[in-house]
């Protein structure tokens, strides 16, 4: 059985990064959504949209695109939003002290079965119930 791995959306960005000083960020990104055993939400999908495309980033993409990319990723197990996530998010909120939107992601990735999730923005080999926070970006 394959155990699945949640991405955060910051990884989603920086597979679209054009930024020199990202390269390596990009490549690693790249490396994870090349994978087969990759979770997302439908949370992640909006925020990417959000940030990629929002006007004020160095190099907004455009709407058919950052569509496209979207599209291209549902070939990954999709976390719906659910009241089931936003309910183990406030739990999560109210024990660990995360954001909501941090807390929800974590919902969302427990909520698909996954074993690992990926992002920079809470603590490496930090445990939340079976969940392991891995930062893919922590050896860079």
């Amino acid at each position: 059985m394959t155990t699945l791995a949640f991405l955060d959306t910051n990884i989603l960005l920086y597979s679209i990064s054009s930024a020199p000083e990202e390269a390596a960020k990009r490549e690693r990104a790249i490396e994870l959504l090349d994978r087969e055993d990759i979770a997302l939400s439908v949370q992640v999908l909006q925020e990417f949209y959000v940030q990629a495309t929002r006007a004020s980033r160095p190099d907004p993409v455009p709407h058919d695109l950052a569509r496209a990319l979207m599209r291209t990723w549902t070939r990954f197990r999709i976390q719906e939003v659910s009241v089931a996530v936003m309910e183990r998010a406030l739990d999560l909120r109210a024990s660990f002290g995360f954001s909501y939107w941090d807390a929800a992601i974590i919902a969302a990735a427990e909520l698909a079965g996954c074993e690992e999730l990926f992002t920079e923005d809470l603590s490496h080999g930090q445990r939340v119930g079976s969940l392991l926070v891995l930062n893919p970006f922590a050896a860079l």
